[in-house]
């Protein structure tokens, strides 16, 4: 049974280019052992901007405290999250997977939004997260933003491509150090097999809702045809797809976060 009452708050300073705000840190604790970290918003809004985060990312990027700033100029809810054994939830990251982040994501999204309209933004894996929550709020979502997205990557951009040698370590060890720049991923069995079951790309979703795509092209981690597969995803949506020229997978840049901030006014202004 999980505890919906007991939410913690937690204040920390966050630096503004311009000014300095408080930004209110809460914890959503869904049981004993359990708490997500959030930050939400103008909460009495009627519609609320929900950022679904990446692969081992957080709140503490650019592009939620742009999103945020956006949310709060115009007077709307915003709502981000951060997903267990991520950021400072609780947890550890090797024993999560797509269906426990997404099930982290929805109880959120109930607990949070209630009865609000939401527009959805995923970045990378936050996208497939984001794709996953359409099973349960249909009628609610009213938009979706990609940034680079990365719907099923576990197989298609890791599994797929990893050697005998990779995989059979994965296998009998449960888990591999997948080194990239100066980051290390802990890939484990379980998330690749917990991936193969949230297939998503196969799935028509008929929303008629605003759905637009922006991706980097010169992202090296997630091919632009990813960003083109979940357009195909919905045959009723006005769909648009924005290529950054030069921009890379994490899009954090000025001229990036600024393009997606008009784009999610876009979506915006056309609902009122």
């Amino acid at each position: 049974t999980f505890n919906f009452d007991a939410i913690e708050l937690k204040y920390t300073l966050s630096i503004d280019v311009n000014k300095l705000y408080m930004t209110k840190y809460k914890y959503l604790k869904l049981n004993k052992y359990k708490k997500i970290r959030y930050l939400s918003i103008n909460n009495k809004a009627n519609l609320c901007v929900v950022f679904l985060h990446g692969f081992m990312s957080d709140l503490e990027g650019n592009k939620p405290k742009s999103l945020l700033k956006f949310c709060k100029n115009k007077k709307i809810g915003f709502l981000g999250l951060e997903y267990s054994g991520h950021g400072k939830s609780s947890g550890k990251f090797v024993r999560g997977n797509i269906s426990i982040w997404s099930q982290d994501t929805k109880k959120i999204i109930n607990k949070i939004t209630k009865n609000k309209n939401i527009i959805l933004i995923g970045s990378s894996m936050g996208s497939w997260i984001g794709l996953n929550q359409f099973k349960y709020f249909s009628k609610k979502i009213k938009g979706f933003i990609g940034i680079g997205s990365a719907p099923e990557f576990l197989e298609k951009l890791m599994w797929n491509k990893f050697s005998k040698k990779i995989k059979q370590e994965i296998i009998s060890k449960g888990l591999y150090l997948l080194k990239n720049g100066d980051y290390e991923y802990p890939i484990t069995y379980q998330i690749i097999k917990d991936g193969k079951k949230n297939k998503v790309l196969n799935k028509k979703i008929l929303s008629k809702i605003f759905v637009t795509m922006i991706h980097g092209s010169k992202d090296e981690v997630v091919p632009t045809i990813f960003s083109k597969k979940v357009l195909k995803l919905f045959p009723n949506a006005k769909k648009r797809l924005i290529i950054i020229k030069k921009g890379d997978h994490s899009l954090s840049d000025k001229k990036s976060l600024k393009r997606i901030t008009t784009e999610l006014k876009t979506i915006v202004s056309n609902m009122f």
